[in-house]
C-alpha cells in the first residue's frame, strides 16, 4: 500500500522486486565492536531472534507477491501478487489462514493494488486501472514486451486510471468509490468501516499548477500526492495534508483515533514517519532519519509503530520501531541483507507480516512470524500502562460476531500419540510385511477406516489388497554333496562343512573338476572407483580356464590395500556378482569359501533371503575353509599363504586341483508371504460409486523391519536381537494418513467438503522390501482403470501426497516431489498459510519411497518428509522421540493439500524432470533411468516399471512395462546381475540392450549417463 515518488520509486522498487543487484554490496547490518576493536557484522539471525519468533514465508506462489493485510479478526489476509498466466500485474487475492483457501477478488485484468478487508468481512477494498478502456491492451503490450526477451527496470506505475473499488463477497459485484482524474490508491478502513482513508495526486489534474511544480509532476507524478478521507461509499471527500512532497500510505490506530503515514520530500530523496489525528490535526514527525523511512503500521497497542528504512545502504531495507510519541530512538527489527518493509501487526499483536525478498530466489513473497510485544516495550523503554494509553479492544468496531454453531473437527497429536504408540509397540514386533505384527497393523488401519465410513476399495469388498512376495529360503530335504578323488575331504556334512547359496539353482549337477580362482573378481582397466582413471586390469581369471567346471573363490575382497584401493575391489566383490561372473565363465557352478583370514560367525555363508525374486542361473554353495585347505592341498597349494597374498591385491595364476570331482543335488525352497495393503475410498457423491474425475491418493507406508536385524537394519552389535519398532519410519506416516481421512471424512459428512473427486487412502506394506505393495496397487490400479498393468496413469489418478516419516520435525518440514507439477508452489503456499510449518522445498521426483510409483506413472506427487536420524533402521526408533506437536501440524497442513486438491475441479499438471545426476546409492558412475519393478517374481530378467523422463532408457526407447534381457553383452537374470553389469560400464560409451516387449525381443543402444 505504500508509494512513494516515481523517480525514486523505480531505483527502490527495481531493487527491491529485482532482486536488489546492488544492495549486497551495501552495508547491511550495524557493525559493533569486536574485543580486539574491530568491527564484526551482527549475526541476522540472532539479532532478528530478539524480536521474532518462528519466521516462515508465507507466500510462495508466482512472480512476486506483498502487501498483506489481515482481516479485523485475524482469520484472513488479503494481499497482492502477479502469478496470472495473462496478467502481467498484480492482482489481488483473499487467504483464508483457517482453511489456506486463496480466491482472486479483483477481476483479472488491469493493473490492482493497495487492499484492505471492511472489519465486518462482507467487502473488500481495492485500486484498479480495470475501468481503464485500455486496460486489456496495456495487459497484451506488456506482454508481448517480455515474450520478445526484453526487460525494463521496474518501476511503479501512477496511472492516472486507478480508482478505489470495493467487492462485495456475496454478490461478486464491484463498486467505484472514486471519479477523480489522477491516481486514487493506498485505501485503508477505520476500525469501525465507516471511513476510509487513502493517497490521491488528484490536485494535479483539477487545479492550476505553477511552472515548476508543472514540471515535477512531468516527471514525477507522486510529486503531488496528500492523504484523503472520505466515507465507505466514497462520500464526503476531506483532504488532510498539503504539504509539498509525497504524502501517503495512511492507516488508522486500532482505536481510530490516528493515522499514520510518511512524507517525502520535494526531490523524493528522503521520506520521514508521521502520525496526526483522524481528522488530520496534530501532525507530527516522529523519525528523523534522513533516509527512506516508509511504511509504517501502529501496534494494536498503540504504544509503537514498526516501518521500514534504508537507512543502512540505500538497497537494504531493514524494519525499524519507534515510540508513538517519536521521544525514543528507533529499535530495529530485522538485519537480513536485501529488501524488508510492508509491515503489519495481526490485530492482536502478536505476529508481525512484512514483504521480504529473503526467499531462496530473491523474489519478493509476504512472511510471518510470531512478535514478541513486552520485549519490544523494553527495547524502546516504553512503560505501557493500559489506563491512559490507547487498546484495540476501545477501538468503536460493529463487526457481526463469527459464527460458533458447529465444531470443527481436528487433527490431534493424542490421536497421533495413541496410532503410533499401538503401531510401534512390541506387541506389533516391528511390522515386518507378511508376519502377525504386519496383519495386527493392518487390522488396525481398516477398523479405523470403517469407523471414518469410508468405503472399503481392497479385493472383494474388503480394505485389504493383497500381494505375494518372496519372504525368505529355507533347506530341502534333498540336498546332497559328494567330493570325490580326494579322501582327505571325507563326506561332507551339511550345514557344518557346506550349504546351498539361497540364489543357487536348483537340482542335480553332475560331477566336475575344481578351479580355485582367488577372489572371483575382475575389473576391467580404468574402473578405479575413484580419480584414477589408469587403474590396472584385475582378474581372477587370467589364464584360467574354468569352463565345465566349478570354480571356488575367497567371499569378500583384498583387505590389506590403501582405502582407494579397497573402494574398488568392494565394488565386484558380493557373492551375486562373483557368481554372474562365473556364469559368464561358463563354469559348472561355483564354491564360496570364508578363508582363514575373515573372520565371521559361520564360515559357511547363511541362507538368507537377500530380496532377489529370482536366481543367479549357476549352481552355488559354500564349503568351510578346511574343506578348501584340503582340496587345494591336492593341489599341493596352501590356502593360508594363498590368502596372504591376495589381500595384497596381487593376482595369481589360477589353480587347477587335479583328479577332484564334485557332484551334488540343490534343493532350496523359497519362503512365499502373503503382504497387505490397507485401503479406504472417501467418496465425492452420496452413492458411494468411484466418481469419474481422478481421485488423489493420500498414503503411507505402515511396514518395517520386524523383530530382529534384517535387510537393511542398521542396529549396533549389542541390538541385533531387538525389535526394530518403526516409530517415525513409519508409524508416524501411518498415524497421519489415519488423522487426514478422519477429519476430511468429518468434513464430507458435515456438509463442509465439496468434493469435486473421490480420495483413496492406503497404507502400504513392502516398502521397506522394495515397495512392494505400492507397486502392486499401481500394476492393478492401472489394468483396472488404464487398460494394462504397465499404462501410465496421468489422468487417471489427480495426485499422490506419501509421508514417509513424519514424527522428528525439528528446524523444518521437507517437502519434497514440488517438481512434479506446477500446481504444488501455489498450493503449498495457501495451505501453510493455516498451519505456519517452517519449509524446505525440494523439486526432486526421484524419491526411494512410495511415491516414486506414482510419479514413474506420470502422477504428480507431494512426499512429507523430517529427515534422517540416527535412530534410523535401529530399535532405538522407539515412540517416546516422536513430536507429536509437530506431526500434528504436518498432518493438517498434509490434509489441507488433499482438501485443497478434492475441492478443485482441476487436477493438477505432471511435470516430467530430469533424473539427478548425482552419485546413486548402488555407488555407480553411470546411470540408465531405469526403475526395475520389484513385484515381478515371474519373469527371468528385469521388469521396469518405470523410466525415468529425458533419461538414456527413454532415450534409447525403453518403457515401462519391459523386460531387460541383456545388456552389454550379458545375459541378465535378476536385479543383481543388472548392477554388476552396470559397475563395469562407462558413462557415454554406447552398448547394445535387449528387452522384451510382449512376445518380441528387442534390440537396442544406450548411452549411459554419468552420475557425476
Amino acid at each position: 500500500m505504500m508509494m512513494m515518488s516515481s523517480n525514486v520509486r523505480e531505483l527502490f522498487l527495481s531493487l527491491s522486486v529485482a532482486m536488489l543487484a546492488i544492495g549486497h554490496s551495501l552495508v547491511s547490518a550495524q557493525d559493533v565492536p569486536t574485543a580486539d576493536g574491530k568491527a564484526k557484522a551482527n549475526d541476522p539471525v540472532a539479532e532478528e531472534a530478539k524480536l521474532l519468533g518462528a519466521t516462515r514465508q508465507l507466500t510462495f506462489e508466482g512472480k512476486r507477491s506483498g502487501e498483506g493485510y489481515f482481516s479485523a479478526d485475524g482469520s484472513k489476509l488479503i494481499f497482492q501478487s502477479e502469478r496470472e498466466q495473462d496478467n502481467p500485474f498484480y492482482q489481488i487475492y483473499l487467504m483464508d489462514l483457517e482453511t489456506g483457501d486463496t480466491e482472486r477478488v479483483s477481476p483479472g485484468f488491469g493493473k490492482t493494488t493497495c487492499a484492505w478487508i471492511k472489519p465486518d468481512e462482507k467487502k473488500v477494498m481495492f485500486a484498479s486501472t480495470q475501468g481503464d478502456p485500455a486496460a486489456r491492451e496495456k495487459q497484451k503490450a506488456e506482454l508481448d514486451f517480455r515474450a520478445s526477451g526484453k526487460e525494463r527496470r521496474y518501476s511503479w506505475d501512477y496511472d492516472e486510471n486507478y480508482e478505489i473499488y470495493d467487492y462485495d463477497l456475496d454478490s461478486k459485484k464491484y463498486r467505484n468509490l472514486t471519479d477523480a482524474e489522477g491516481y486514487d490508491a493506498e485505501g485503508a478502513y477505520s476500525p469501525d468501516g465507516k471511513r476510509i482513508v487513502f493517497a490521491s495526486n488528484r490536485q494535479a489534474y483539477d487545479s492550476e499548477l505553477s511552472a515548476e511544480d508543472a514540471k515535477w509532476f512531468e516527471m514525477n507524478k507522486s510529486f503531488l500526492m496528500e492523504i484523503y478521507s472520505m466515507n465507505a461509499d466514497g462520500s464526503d471527500v476531506k483532504q488532510l495534508t498539503k504539504a509539498e512532497g509525497y504524502d501517503g500510505g495512511p492507516f488508522f490506530s486500532a482505536d481510530g483515533k490516528k493515522i499514520c503515514w510518511r512524507r517525502f520530500d520535494r526531490e523524493g530523496l528522503t521520506a520521514e514517519v508521521y502520525t496526526m489525528n483522524a481528522d488530520g490535526s496534530d501532525q507530527k514527525q516522529l523519525t528523523r532519519l534522513g533516509a527512506m523511512s516508509w511504511a509504517p503500521y501502529f501496534h494494536p497497542s498503540g504504544e509503537y509503530l514498526i516501518f521500514a528504512t534504508n537507512k543502512h545502504g540505500f538497497g537494504n531495507f531493514e524494519l525499524y520501531l519507534v515510540d508513538s510519541k517519536g521521544e525514543a530512538d528507533p529499535v530495529r527489527v530485522t538485519y537480513t541483507d536485501g529488501f524488508d518493509g510492508l509491515p503489519v501487526f495481526s490485530p492482536d499483536g502478536k505476529s508481525l507480516s512484512w514483504t521480504s525478498n529473503r526467499t531462496v530466489e530473491e523474489a519478493s513473497q509476504i512472511f510471518i512470524a510470531n512478535w514478541d510485544h513486552e520485549k519490544a516495550l523494553a527495547m524502546l523503554k516504553v512503560d505501557a500502562n493500559p489506563a491512559d494509553k490507547p487498546s484495540s479492544n476501545d477501538a468503536p468496531v460493529e463487526i457481526d460476531a463469527p459464527d460458533t454453531s458447529t465444531t470443527v473437527t481436528e487433527i490431534s497429536a493424542d490421536d497421533l500419540r495413541q496410532h503410533i504408540g499401538y503401531l510401534a509397540s512390541d506387541e506389533l514386533q516391528g511390522r515386518l510385511t507378511g508376519t502377525p505384527g504386519a496383519r495386527a497393523a493392518t487390522d488396525y488401519v481398516a477398523r479405523a477406516f470403517e469407523s471414518f465410513g469410508l468405503v472399503p476399495a481392497g479385493d472383494d469388498g474388503t480394505y485389504f489388497q493383497h500381494f505375494d512376495f518372496t519372504a525368505g529360503v529355507d533347506l530341502g530335504k534333498g540336498n546332497q554333496l559328494t567330493i570325490t578323488g580326494s579322501e582327505a575331504v571325507g563326506e561332507p556334512k551339511l550345514n557344518d562343512d557346506w550349504r546351498p547359496i539361497s540364489f543357487s539353482n536348483n537340482g542335480p549337477v553332475e560331477p566336475a573338476g575344481i578351479v580355485f580362482a582367488g577372489y572371483g573378481i575382475e575389473i576391467p582397466a580404468g574402473l578405479a572407483g575413484g580419480s584414477d582413471k589408469d587403474s590396472p586390469l584385475y582378474s581372477s581369471y587370467f589364464h584360467l580356464d574354468v569352463k565345465g567346471k566349478w570354480v571356488m573363490v575367497l567371499r569378500y575382497s583384498p583387505e590389506d590395500v590403501e582405502k582407494t584401493e579397497r573402494d574398488r575391489f568392494q565394488q565386484f566383490a558380493s557373492l551375486r556378482h562373483k557368481a554372474l561372473k562365473a556364469r559368464q565363465k561358463w563354469a559348472a557352478g561355483i564354491i564360496f569359501v570364508t578363508g582363514p583370514n575373515s573372520k565371521t560367525n559361520s564360515e559357511v555363508v547363511e541362507l538368507s533371503f537377500d530380496a532377489s525374486l529370482a536366481g543367479s542361473g549357476i549352481p552355488a554353495i559354500s564349503v568351510s575353509t578346511d574343506i578348501a585347505k584340503k582340496l587345494l592341498a591336492a593341489a599341493g597349494e596352501d590356502l593360508q599363504e594363498l590368502h596372504d597374498v591376495l589381500d595384497k591385491g596381487e593376482m595369481i595364476s589360477g589353480i587347477n586341483i587335479p583328479d577332484v570331482k564334485l557332484s551334488a543335488t540343490i534343493d532350496v525352497l523359497q519362503e512365499t508371504r502373503t503382504g497387505r495393503n490397507v485401503l479406504g475410498r472417501l467418496p465425492a457423491g452420496e452413492d458411494g460409486k468411484e466418481s469419474a474425475a481422478a481421485p488423489v491418493v493420500v498414503g503411507a507406508h505402515i511396514d518395517h523391519l520386524g523383530a530382529e536385524a534384517g535387510r537393511g537394519s542398521l542396529a549396533k552389535k549389542d541390538e541385533l536381537d531387538q525389535i526394530h519398532n518403526g516409530a517415525d519410519d513409519n508409524a508416524s506416516g501411518s498415524g497421519a494418513v489415519l488423522e487426514i481421512a478422519q477429519l476430511l471424512a468429518a468434513q464430507k459428512a458435515d456438509g463442509k467438503l465439496a468434493m469435486k473427486r473421490d480420495a483413496i487412502f492406503a497404507t502400504w506394506s513392502g516398502e521397506e522390501l522394495g515397495l512392494l505393495g505400492v507397486s502392486h496397487f499401481v500394476k492393478q490400479y492401472a489394468k483396472d482403470h488404464a487398460g494394462g498393468t504397465d499404462a501410465r496413469l496421468t489422468g487417471k489418478i489427480a495426485a499422490n501426497l506419501n509421508m514417509d516419516m513424519v514424527g522428528r520435525l525439528d528446524k523444518s518440514l521437507i517437502v519434497q516431489g514440488v517438481g512434479s507439477s506446477t500446481y504444488w508452489p501455489g498450493e503449498i503456499e495457501r495451505r501453510n498459510v493455516v498451519v505456519g510449518l517452517p519449509l524446505t522445498i525440494q523439486n526432486d521426483t526421484y524419491l526411494p519411497t512410495d511415491a516414486s510409483a506414482f510419479y514413474l506413472r506420470g502422477v504428480p506427487i507431494l512426499n512429507a518428509w523430517t529427515g534422517s536420524h540416527s535412530d534410523y533402521h535401529t530399535p532405538r526408533d522407539t515412540a517416546d522421540k516422536i513430536n507429536y506437536e509437530g506431526a500434528r501440524d504436518i498432518a493438517r497442513f498434509m490434509g489441507l493439500v488433499a482438501r485443497g486438491l478434492l475441492i478443485s475441479d482441476t487436477a493438477p499438471d505432471y511435470v516430467k524432470v530430469e533424473p539427478p545426476k548425482n552419485k546413486g546409492r548402488g555407488g555407480f558412475r553411470i546411470y540408465l533411468g531405469t526403475q526395475p519393478d520389484y513385484t515381478a517374481t515371474e519373469v527371468e530378467g528385469i521388469k521396469l516399471s518405470g523410466v525415468a523422463a529425458n533419461g538414456p532408457a527413454e532415450k534409447a526407447g525403453v518403457k515401462g512395462g519391459d523386460i531387460i534381457v541383456s545388456l552389454a553383452g550379458t545375459v541378465l537374470k535378476n536385479i543383481y546381475d543388472l548392477t554388476a553389469v552396470m559397475g563395469e560400464m562407462k558413462a557415454d560409451e554406447e552398448v547394445e540392450i535387449k528387452i522384451k516387449r510382449g512376445d518380441k525381443v528387442i534390440e537396442m543402444k544406450i548411452t549411459p549417463g554419468s552420475r557425476d
